[in-house]
């Protein structure tokens, strides 16, 4: 049996994930980017964050400092806030940069993989916006059956 190099055991592994599997490593990113703070700070990073009433939106990706970002998910403590974005740096989705001002300002940017997974999450963004009536509608119904 002729041994394997690093790269073919990551590509073999990589054909053998399975997010069904409890020990896969799948299952843990799944359960990252399911997070609520992950997604609308992946919104917000893609300039799909909250606008006001009338507003265009503000267009591509783009960076922003921890404040703006803090502002901008409204109920997101800091402790939550920096463990999010430390996870995410960690995972390559985003880039932190610090530049050495007074004070220092550190700002956050989607990199090119936590843009590909922006454009998904912008989809299911979109539909949960798009079907929040009918899902209202099916939840009074159950309530009501159920009562």
């Amino acid at each position: 049996m002729p041994t394997k190099t690093a790269a073919q055991k990551r590509a073999q592994a990589k054909v053998e994930y399975d997010a069904f599997l409890a020990g896969c490593p799948s299952r843990q990113l799944l359960d990252r980017i399911s997070d609520k703070w992950v997604a609308l700070i992946l919104a917000a990073l893609g300039s799909d964050g909250p606008h006001r009433t009338g507003a265009k939106r503000a267009g591509g990706p783009r960076a922003m400092r921890y404040s703006e970002l803090s502002r901008r998910l409204a109920g997101v403590s800091q402790k939550m806030l920096t463990q999010t974005l430390r996870s995410l740096e960690r995972d390559g989705l985003v880039t932190r940069s610090v530049t050495p001002t007074v004070p220092v300002t550190v700002t956050y940017e989607l990199t090119d993989l936590g843009m590909s997974l922006h454009l998904v999450m912008r989809g299911i963004k979109d539909w949960a916006e798009a079907h929040m009536d009918e899902v209202r509608a099916n939840r009074e119904k159950y309530d009501a059956s159920v009562s």
